[in-house]
């Protein structure tokens, strides 16, 4: 009998974890859309600056170089990637504070 009511306390820990990440779920997808659009408008800042007032190079536009374009899909791919951690891993640290577990 023991057997069973450990065996019943060990799925109830598990299902209350189970619960926070499913309900972080749409929580993570909103912070990850608002890091996604705060990381487009920075690029694009940082891009006029590098770029010399320029707008970022289209991987199909003849009339830039290669050495434009990559430093170009370089730069935005760090920042969306420094974006997006800071938004998972914000949001994460939010719902821990709020429901003193982590959500994953």
């Amino acid at each position: 009998m023991t057997e069973l009511t450990e065996s019943t306390k060990s799925k109830a820990k598990k299902a209350k974890p189970k619960k926070i990440k499913m309900a972080y779920r749409p929580v993570g997808l909103l912070f990850g859309m608002a890091a996604g659009a705060a990381a487009g408008a920075l690029f694009s800042r940082t891009w006029q600056v590098l770029g010399e007032g320029r707008d970022a190079p289209d991987p199909l536009d003849e009339e830039r170089s290669w050495r434009d374009v990559l430093i170009a899909s370089a730069l935005q791919g760090a920042i969306f990637a420094v974006a997006r951690a800071a938004a998972d891993r914000g949001g994460a640290a939010g719902v821990r504070r709020m429901t003193g577990k982590w959500p994953a």
